[in-house]
C-alpha cells in the first residue's frame, strides 16, 4: 500500500481551509435558517472560493470519468455526473453542530436545473455590483456542502477507505454516507459513495 501524503489530496485540504474560513465565521453570524439572507464580504470569500473550487473538482472527475469529456459549465457536469453517480443530487450533507442539513446538489432532480447558491455564485462572481446580496449565508453554507460532496467523489477510494485525513469539523455525511471510523491517530472516516 503506498503511504498516503497530503500532497495527494490537494483539492481535500483546500476544502478544509474553505471550512476553517466558514468556521470563523460561526463566531460573528450565527447558522440558522433565520440568517439565511444576511450577507457579507467574508461570506463573499467563502461562496467565491467554493464556487471556483467545485468547478474545478467538477470538471476533474468528469475528465476521470471520460478522458474525452468536454464539460467545462454547470449543465454539463450534471448530465455527466448524475449519470455516473445518479444519488449525487440527493446527497445530504450535516452541520451537526448547528443542527443543520443541506442537499446541495437537490435542483439536479429537475430538468436543466441548476443549485442556487450556484447562480449566487456566478451573480457575485460576474455582477457584484448589483447581487452583492446573493453572497449569503445559505449561498455560502451549500456552496460548501457541494464542494465537500464532489471531493468525496473525486477521491471515491480515499473516502471509502478512510484516507481522507484531517476530518471536516463543520461538515458530516448522513447515516447513508457513513460507514465507520478508523480507530487511532489517523481517525478517518470510512465514507459510503
Amino acid at each position: 500500500m503506498a503511504i498516503q501524503t497530503q500532497a495527494s489530496i490537494p483539492h481535500w485540504n483546500y476544502l478544509l481551509a474553505i471550512e476553517r474560513d466558514l468556521g470563523e465565521i460561526s463566531r460573528y453570524i450565527e447558522f440558522d435558517e433565520r440568517n439565511d439572507s444576511c450577507f457579507s464580504i467574508e461570506l463573499a470569500k467563502v461562496l467565491l472560493s467554493a464556487g471556483a473550487e467545485t468547478d474545478v473538482v467538477c470538471k476533474q472527475l468528469c475528465k476521470i470519468l471520460d478522458s474525452n469529456s468536454r464539460a467545462n459549465r454547470i449543465k454539463g457536469y450534471r448530465t455527466e455526473l448524475t449519470k455516473a453517480f445518479p444519488p449525487i443530487s440527493n446527497f445530504t450533507v450535516a452541520l451537526p453542530r448547528f443542527g443543520m442539513t443541506l442537499t446541495p446538489w437537490d435542483k439536479w432532480n429537475e430538468p436543466d436545473g441548476v443549485p442556487l447558491w450556484w447562480t449566487g455564485y456566478n451573480k457575485v462572481k460576474h455582477h457584484r455590483h448589483t447581487h452583492y446580496h446573493s453572497a449569503s449565508l445559505k449561498n455560502a453554507l451549500n456552496a460548501v456542502a457541494g464542494l465537500f460532496v464532489m471531493v468525496l467523489y473525486l477521491y471515491k477510494d480515499k473516502a471509502e477507505s478512510a484516507y481522507l485525513t484531517p476530518q471536516p469539523q463543520l461538515l458530516a455525511v448522513d447515516e447513508s454516507h457513513y460507514d465507520g471510523e478508523e480507530l487511532g491517530a489517523s481517525g478517518g472516516i470510512h465514507y459510503k459513495l
